[in-house]
């Protein structure tokens, strides 16, 4: 027997929401299926692969080799099934379909925004909206989970077209009251010296933040790592460390003056958000349309006025320090 002779839709339906929730309970309740139900068809299709797809656990199941050679195939063809259905939608004439859009972490503080204007735009348009750190967020285009991609650096691992969006301002930043605030130069060696909150290996601003110490010949000293932008912040203000930020991730504390930037040349610097996609890949016509929209207003949405920021943090810095 073959798969392709034997395994019918449903069967590969079903083990896609076994593979995703690791259960047959939970798979079961996504499907508005039995329990048995759910277990005949992973059966049946065991028997089409003529190889155990799923082996049980104390927890759920979880998937065998063949299961997780079998998954990656799987769930490609359900996303170009789904991609198909969008496609005739459109064709019939109504603009709606599913966009799936990945993002890193930094950039939960703006997209959302930009998000709800787009569905807004189009009600019938069904989001589902990935963040995580940069390492996710490139496995997730390479195998086809997400449609689009944005963040602060294009992946070289994989063949992608990207496009600059906006501009990504990034700085170090410390509390007012922090020594290091205080100074009024202050060299990027000494800033290495500082022991700094940074972020987990496989996030943007972590790979950003030892390609600048690289290129000075520096090494980075790590005070904490820590994996969420909003812990660092929290750490940073209550005067823990310094930390290596973009602004667009702590604006709010810039401007009320939980943070400033540290008075080191050329803070922030100036970097770029891109959107990105699978060069291989022909992208629906709402992932084009949301592509091109992004294109079209991400710049104006960050339009960040650094200068007030600046000017802000240093007048707080200098009101503490002759207090």
């Amino acid at each position: 027997m073959t798969l392709a002779k034997t395994a019918s839709f449903r069967q590969l339906v079903t083990f896609a929401s076994v593979a995703r929730h690791g259960s047959v309970t939970l798979a079961a309740d996504e499907l508005h299926l039995s329990q048995s139900a759910v277990s005949i068809q992973i059966a049946a299709l065991e028997e089409s692969a003529g190889a155990p797809l799923v082996e049980r656990t104390g927890r759920g199941v979880r998937l065998t080799e063949a299961g997780e050679l079998l998954r990656g195939y799987v769930e490609r063809m359900l996303a170009l099934w789904q991609e198909t259905n969008d496609e005739m939608a459109l064709f019939l004439g109504a603009f709606s379909g599913s966009l799936r859009v990945g993002a890193v972490t930094t950039a939960e503080y703006w997209l959302p925004r930009l998000l709800v204007r787009f569905v807004n735009d189009h009600p019938k348009v069904k989001l589902k909206f990935h963040v995580g750190n940069r390492d996710e967020i490139v496995r997730s285009l390479a195998t086809h989970e997400i449609d689009i991609a944005v963040m602060g650096r294009p992946p070289e691992e994989l063949n992608v077209v990207a496009a600059p969006i906006a501009k990504n301002p990034m700085g170090f930043v410390a509390a007012p009251r922090h020594p290091l605030m205080q100074r009024t130069d202050l060299s990027l060696a000494e800033v290495a010296e500082a022991r700094l909150l940074v972020r987990e290996r496989g996030s943007g601003s972590r790979g950003t933040l030892e390609r600048i110490f690289k290129e000075a010949g520096l090494r980075l000293r790590i005070g904490s790592e820590l994996a969420s932008n909003e812990s660092i912040k929290q750490m940073c203000a209550a005067g823990f460390a310094p930390a290596y930020l973009s602004i667009h991730a702590c604006e709010l504390e810039l401007r009320t003056g939980l943070l400033g930037l540290l008075p080191v040349p050329n803070n922030p610097m100036q970097r770029e958000w891109y959107v990105v996609r699978l060069a291989s890949r022909q992208m629906s016509q709402v992932a084009q349309a949301f592509d091109l929209f992004l294109r079209a207003n991400a710049e104006r949405e960050l339009q960040t006025p650094l200068l007030p920021v600046w000017t802000t943090a240093a007048a707080n810095a200098s009101a503490i320090k002759e207090g």
